[in-house]
C-alpha cells in the first residue's frame, strides 16, 4: 500500500481516508489512476486538480459509508465502483449491526483489490464471466439455522461470513481452530488464491510446475479435509509449508501461500513508503544501507523481495511485542515455501499476458 497526498494541501493522507483533516477537502479513491484524489464538487459531479479533465461520481455504496471509490461519470455507465460491482449479496443493511459488520469488510476488500489491480490480475464480474467470474456474498448467520455461515470459495464466487467482520467472534474461532492469525483480509486474500488457481493454473501451462511444488491436487478434496481435522498437520510440516492449514490439500497450500504473497508485497510497499530501514543496527552501521526503493508489485524476482521481507518482518514483530502485542507476522518463510512463494510471483506477472491470449481466444 502506498502513502498519498492531498492534491489541494500536501497533506498525508490515506487509502481509507473519506477528507482531508487539514483542509477538509473530500478525498476519492481512482483506482484506474491509482491514486486518491482530493476532490471539488461540481455541479453534481466530481473533479480534481490532478486529473482536471475529467468528471467522477461516487461509487454507489459511498452512501452507505462502504465505498470511497470513484467512477468515471458516464451517461448510462456503471453506478459500483471496479470492486463493489463484484458484489453479489450484501446483507440487510437495515440492521445497524449488520451495516457495520459490512462496512468493514468493504474495507478490507479494498485494500485486496489495490493489489489485484496493482498487480494487473483478471477481474470479470459473472456478468462478463458467467463460469468463473469474480463475485462475492457477505452473508449474516439465520438465527434459526442450524448450520452458520462458512467462508469459502466455489468457482469464482467468494462467500465470507458477516460475524467474521467482528472482533471478538474471529478471536474465538481463530483459537478454537488454533491459528496463529485470522483476520479478514487474510480471508480475502487466501479465498481470492483459490479464484486464481482456477483461473492460472488449472488446465494451464503452469499445472505441471504447480504440481511438483504443491503436490497433485487431483486427490480427493473431502477426504483429504477430513484426514486434516481428524489428524492434523504431519509432523515436520513447518519446513514445507506455510501453515498447518496449507497441509490439508495442494489447493489450500496454493491458497495460504497466494495470501502470504500478498501480505508480503503490501507490506513491504508500505514500508518504503515510510522510508523503512530494511535491516538492523546492530553492528552494521558501517554498510549504510538506504531504505527500500523498489516497487515490490513489480519486482519480478522472489530473492529480492525475500530479502528486504525477513528483516522487516523481524521489525514488526518486535515493534508489536514492545507494546504487548501479539507478533504481527508469526510464520517461517523456509527455503520450501519460498520456491512456492517464487512461483506465485511468477505466476501473476505472467497473468496479464495469459488474460490477453484467454480474451482473444474467447473472440475467436
Amino acid at each position: 500500500m502506498k502513502l498519498f497526498s492531498c492534491d489541494h494541501c500536501g497533506n498525508t493522507v490515506y487509502f481509507e481516508n473519506a477528507t482531508c483533516e487539514r483542509c477538509g477537502h473530500t478525498l476519492g479513491y481512482a483506482p484506474d489512476h491509482g491514486a486518491l484524489l482530493s476532490l471539488d464538487d461540481d455541479n453534481g459531479a466530481w473533479t480534481s486538480p490532478a486529473r482536471p479533465s475529467e468528471r467522477f461520481i461516487f461509487c454507489a455504496n459511498a452512501q452507505h459509508g462502504a465505498c470511497n471509490w470513484l467512477v468515471a461519470e458516464t451517461p448510462g455507465g456503471d453506478i459500483f465502483c471496479a470492486a463493489c460491482r463484484h458484489n453479489e449479496t450484501i446483507p440487510p443493511i437495515a440492521d445497524p449491526a449488520n451495516l457495520g459488520r459490512w462496512q468493514t469488510i468493504e474495507r478490507a476488500k479494498k485494500r485486496l483489490f489495490y493489489a489485484l489491480i496493482r498487480l494487473g490480475l483478471p477481474l470479470r464480474t459473472r456478468d462478463e464471466d458467467p463460469d468463473h467470474g469474480l463475485a462475492f456474498r457477505f452473508l449474516a448467520d439465520d438465527s434459526g439455522a442450524k448450520e452458520r455461515v462458512m467462508t469459502g470459495h466455489d468457482t469464482g464466487t467468494i462467500t465470507i461470513a458477516l460475524s467474521e467482520a467482528d472482533d471478538a467472534e474471529r478471536e474465538y474461532r481463530r483459537t478454537s481452530m488454533n491459528e496463529p492469525y485470522r483476520t479478514l483480509l487474510g480471508h480475502f486474500r487466501h479465498e481470492i488464491g483459490h479464484h486464481f488457481w482456477d483461473l492460472l493454473v488449472a488446465g494451464q501451462p503452469f499445472e505441471g510446475q504447480f504440481r511438483a511444488l504443491f503436490g497433485d491436487e487431483r486427490v480427493d478434496y473431502g477426504q483429504a479435509l477430513e484426514g486434516y481435522y481428524a489428524n492434523g498437520a504431519p509432523q515436520g510440516w513447518s519446513q514445507t509449508h506455510i501453515s498447518a492449514y496449507a497441509t490439508a490439500h495442494p489447493w489450500e497450500d496454493f491458497a495460504e501461500t497466494f495470501a502470504h504473497y500478498l501480505h508480503i508485497i503490501d507490506t513491504l510497499e508500505m514500508a518504503a513508503a515510510f522510508g523503512v530501514r530494511a535491516r538492523p543496527q546492530t553492528g552494521d552501521e558501517h554498510l549504510n544501507i538506504p531504505p527500500m526503493t523498489f516497487d515490490p508489485y513489480m519486482a519480478p524476482d522472489m530473492a529480492l523481495i525475500i530479502e528486504d521481507w525477513v528483516p522487516l518482518a523481524s521489525l514488526i514483530n518486535n515493534l508489536n511485542r514492545a507494546v504487548g502485542q501479539a507478533d504481527a507476522y508469526p510464520f517461517v518463510l523456509t527455503p520450501g515455501v519460498i520456491d512456492k512463494l517464487a512461483f506465485i510471483n511468477t505466476l501473476v506477472h505472467q497473468a496479464p499476458a495469459l488474460s490477453q491470449l484467454d480474451t482473444l481466444s474467447r473472440a475467436h
